[in-house]
């Protein structure tokens, strides 16, 4: 189970981050081109928002049950950086930027303007984006 679960969540990864990175590029070009808000937008955003949240309920739940996640928490994994990676940094770093996309969309949801959704939609969700990016275990994912 173990295993497969790990698999799942490391192809899932790729989907999750293609509906970023549509997510922050329509955004982005909408704002330059001066495009309405329309349901298209809102799907993008909402999709990627989805992705990131499955992602991370997989993810919490392959860190309580991997012998690489919190049951190896202690001195020595603070010392080793592959260790301190799936330890702390890992899941710390895709907490902290699915917690700005989420902000991103709620705050974009409630606000009046288009220009506005599409700044907030790239901003929090580009920075969410970048640090996922910025801690995905790259040399051991498959």
């Amino acid at each position: 189970m173990y295993t497969g679960l790990k698999h799942f969540h490391s192809y899932v990864a790729y989907l999750a981050l293609l509906l970023l990175a549509i997510a922050v590029l329509h955004a982005i070009l909408s704002l330059v081109q001066k495009r309405p808000f329309t349901a298209t937008s809102r799907k993008f955003t909402l999709f990627g928002l989805i992705a990131a949240h499955v992602q991370m309920l997989f993810g919490l739940f392959l860190y309580f049950v991997s012998p690489l996640g919190f049951s190896n928490m202690g001195k020595q994994a603070m010392g080793d950086s592959l260790q301190r990676l799936f330890v702390l940094e890992h899941p710390l770093m895709m907490l902290i930027g699915i917690v700005l996309i989420t902000i991103g969309y709620s705050k974009a949801k409630r606000a009046t303007e288009d220009a506005r959704k599409f700044k907030l939609i790239a901003w929090c969700y580009g920075i969410g984006l970048l640090l996922i990016l910025a801690r995905v275990p790259w040399a051991v994912w498959p």
